[in-house]
């Protein structure tokens, strides 16, 4: 059968669909980009907050109509829409066939072929591993890697622990498996993921495991260079340790994501995030002391329950002083099944949409500043193929420039080397936007082309 994709959300989700393709493709299934080829329809959902539970229901029935112009003959929903609304999804959407949640994907080949799954413990919460068939959806040059999977964090405003359970981490041996495996076949940078990165080992009893993770990873041989970093910090795991770690190895990109969420303590507190602005800017303090050269990337919400004027201009300043290099904001979502739903004082729509604007207006000038004092410096960049604006502009990616998050480099002139998406280049940087830079290849600093870009084979938005 010919089997096609839709991947919603975020790499977690990814990973989770390029599971499930290596799944089909080790039984013979053949991937199809295109859903008026496929003979069977698979959508991964997300419903982490509510335009993006919108976006997975738009997405449902848009794939569903292929099932009346194309060759398409079963309709699946996956992932987390699934584990919140099975029972709804089930009955008020007819033209789904079939649901498979966050802790079912070893059944997708029995539902893609018709066949009743086999039973499966549900008390054991899927975790994939170095052994299990993955198809990478991302350009052959970068892919993420998953080192763990679930939460135990408190935090009210999150409905994520609910459907993808409590926390537990990979098997540190599976994990330097497959980032040598890939390495291997030509991938120049591994991301890893999870809810909580530093939270890496404990639960398998590792004491400082993430750090003891990276530096491993970072020893890996490779016949080319390589970059590594990790997503997704939570602020009080941030060790020494960790630190000292990534400024000690140089395959360890000088990249720190920490989503802090707030900056008022009692906005924290209702989250139940704890700790405050001052702390959080000594902790800043002490990164781009240890890390010369760190880009910071942090996330805020607005709007959330009780969150007052006093505590917005709180927040507005702790930006102000805290000089991230990348930051998004995301206004609060009421979420039904979250613990912040039932909190008082919540905050009008118009409000949060006004804050959400002049927050990052703020941000936008600290970006633009920060880029404007690259401008005439030679950086290392791995050029990622044209750019989707235009195939006349070719774009690239600083080490501190995260894939399908940050801000990207657009080359204004290529230099006499033909350009290859996966390669290592130099770059000069001749100009500063607000979150992205413009510059000139330079030479190659030594380091041989890496490989095109793979087919893509999963419709990712």
């Amino acid at each position: 059968m010919k089997i096609g994709f839709v991947s919603l959300g975020c790499p977690k989700n990814l990973v989770d669909t390029e599971v499930m393709m290596g799944q089909l493709t080790a039984q013979g299934h053949e991937l199809t980009p295109h859903p008026s080829d496929a003979d069977v329809i698979v959508v991964n959902t997300c419903s982490f907050i509510d335009p993006a539970k919108q976006e997975s229901v738009d997405t449902i029935l848009e794939m569903a109509e292929y099932k009346k112009t194309g060759r398409a003959r079963k309709l699946i929903v996956a992932g987390c829409l699934v584990e919140r609304y099975r029972g709804d999804i089930q009955k008020n959407m007819p033209e789904v066939d079939a649901v498979i949640g966050t802790n079912e994907l070893e059944q997708i080949t029995s539902l893609c072929e018709g066949v009743e799954p086999a039973e499966r413990n549900p008390f054991e919460p899927y975790l994939y591993h170095d052994a299990t068939p993955r198809v990478l959806a991302t350009p052959r040059h970068f892919a993420y890697i998953k080192i763990a999977e679930g939460c135990d964090h408190p935090c009210t405003f999150c409905v994520i622990p609910q459907y993808r359970g409590n926390f537990r981490s990979r098997r540190f041996e599976s994990v330097i498996s497959e980032a040598t495996r890939l390495f291997s076949q030509g991938v120049r940078e591994i991301n890893l993921i999870g809810q909580d990165t530093t939270c890496y080992g404990e639960d398998l009893g590792l004491k400082d495991g993430l750090s003891l993770l990276l530096a491993r990873l970072a020893q890996i041989e490779t016949e080319h260079a390589k970059w590594v970093r990790f997503l997704y910090c939570y602020p009080n795991k941030v060790t020494q340790k960790l630190l000292d770690t990534i400024a000690e190895h140089a395959a360890l990109v000088k990249y720190i994501d920490m989503p802090l969420q707030h900056a008022s303590a009692p906005v924290l507190k209702r989250m139940k995030r704890g700790a405050s602005g001052d702390i959080f800017l000594k902790l800043l303090e002490k990164i781009r002391r240890t890390i010369p050269g760190v880009a910071i990337r942090t996330s805020m919400i607005v709007g959330f329950p009780g969150e007052t004027d006093a505590d917005f201009n709180e927040l507005c300043q702790f930006v102000e002083a805290a000089q991230f290099d990348r930051m998004g904001a995301f206004s609060y979502s009421d979420e039904d099944t979250s613990k912040s739903f039932a909190l008082d004082a919540k905050v009008d729509g118009r409000t949060i949409q006004n804050r959400k604007r002049k927050l990052m207006a703020i941000q936008r000038k600290i970006s633009r500043s920060r880029n404007r004092m690259l401008v005439g410096r030679e950086e290392a960049v791995l050029i990622e193929g044209p750019s989707v604006d235009s195939e006349l502009v070719w774009q690239a990616r600083l080490s501190t420039q995260a894939p399908d998050i940050d801000g990207v480099c657009y080359i204004s002139d290529p230099g006499e080397a033909p350009l290859r998406a996966g390669e290592f280049r130099r770059m000069r940087i001749t100009k500063a936007h607000d979150y992205d830079l413009t510059g000139e290849l330079v030479g190659t600093a030594g380091l041989e082309a890496g490989p095109t870009a793979s087919s893509a084979f999963v419709m990712i938005r």
